[in-house]
């Protein structure tokens, strides 16, 4: 019998920064052929080593076996179900990591408010490229950002000539308040978060844990987002009103077909990864032995008998490839 999960030593396991950051496969079968993921569809047969991805996103017309997710489990590799090209997350596996190295940082630097305010301040130094926001007070981001924003929906009303007034939003049904522009940002919005959701649960972050936004479940997820809607979701919403496209799906679609475009998930993944440990100095220990126990002296020992060290397996820079598996259409599912 293979090694379950938790029994799988972390020597077997690549690094992060020498994996693959995302597969994603659509309208295929996700199979186990000894120690590698065999995708297939009508066209192809892909195989993939399950242990150099850190993220499997599975789309829409998709099958995957109980022993290939058995491999994967065992690999440390994440799996995401997801909406196509990775615009919503449904649901969630076991992350790449052994330990809770990557989300113990998170929460050092949350819970401290001098660490909190440096994460922010990088959070919104990505926004203003070029602009020193070293020794800003988060009521000065927070008005830097209010004015770059409104600015930014002035700039592209005037581009595309559709009329803007205000952003309206109503919680708990993002497309029932405001005209068709107001409802296309909120579709666009909402599938910005799944893939922003993909990506931190993937890395074994927590998406509740933000530095800017708070009292969330997806506060960190938001935070994240918040990097790539000038980008992305402003203008997509505004070229789309302006062709009279004002459907949810053509919101979603528009997205889907951006972020194929431009690789966004390896950026996010880079982006994440760079605001938690941003240098040599940060790296995070994966501990060998994940089944601890708290010490108020040591901060943790090993649980069970024979107590061991620990191995630095998360890093900074891990790669930002990914790859699509997509089947062709019609297709039936294998």
């Amino acid at each position: 019998m293979p090694d379950i999960w938790w029994k799988a030593h972390p020597h077997d396991l690549h690094r992060l920064q020498d994996r693959i950051s995302s597969v994603y496969v659509e309208r295929s079968h996700v199979d186990r052929d000894e120690n590698a993921v065999v995708v297939i569809n009508k066209r192809e047969t892909v195989r993939v080593p399950a242990a150099l991805v850190a993220v499997l996103l599975l789309g829409p017309g998709t099958r995957i076996t109980h022993g290939a997710v058995n491999l994967l489990g065992d690999s440390g590799t994440a799996i995401c179900w997801v909406g196509q090209h990775g615009v919503r997350l449904y649901a969630s596996g076991l992350g790449p990591a052994r330990g809770a190295g990557l989300l113990h940082r998170q929460a050092y630097l949350v819970t401290r408010p001098k660490e909190r305010l440096s994460v922010a301040r990088a959070m919104y130094a990505m926004r203003f490229p070029g602009e020193d926001v070293s020794t800003a007070t988060m009521q000065q981001l927070r008005g830097r950002e209010g004015t770059r924003v409104r600015k930014l929906y002035q700039a592209h009303a005037q581009r595309t000539g559709v009329s803007w007034n205000r952003r309206e939003y109503k919680a708990g049904d993002a497309h029932a308040a405001g005209d068709d522009l107001n409802r296309l940002l909120s579709a666009a919005n909402a599938a910005l978060y799944g893939i922003c959701h993909a990506v931190i649960v993937g890395l074994g972050a927590s998406p509740g844990l933000g530095f800017v936004h708070t009292g969330s479940a997806i506060s960190f997820v938001l935070d994240i987002a918040d990097l790539y809607k000038a980008e992305y979701t402003i203008p997509l919403a505004f070229n789309l009103a302006a062709q009279g496209l004002t459907d949810e799906r053509d919101a979603r679609t528009g997205l889907r077909d951006l972020i194929a475009e431009n690789r966004l998930l390896g950026r996010i993944v880079h982006d994440v990864k760079t605001l938690l440990t941003p240098d040599d100095a940060t790296r995070i220990p994966i501990d060998e032995d994940v089944n601890q126990l708290w010490d108020e002296r040591a901060g943790a020992v090993a649980g069970g008998v024979n107590w061991s060290g620990s191995e630095d397996l998360i890093q900074p820079g891990m790669g930002d490839q990914h790859v699509a598996i997509i089947g062709p259409e019609p297709y039936r599912v294998w």
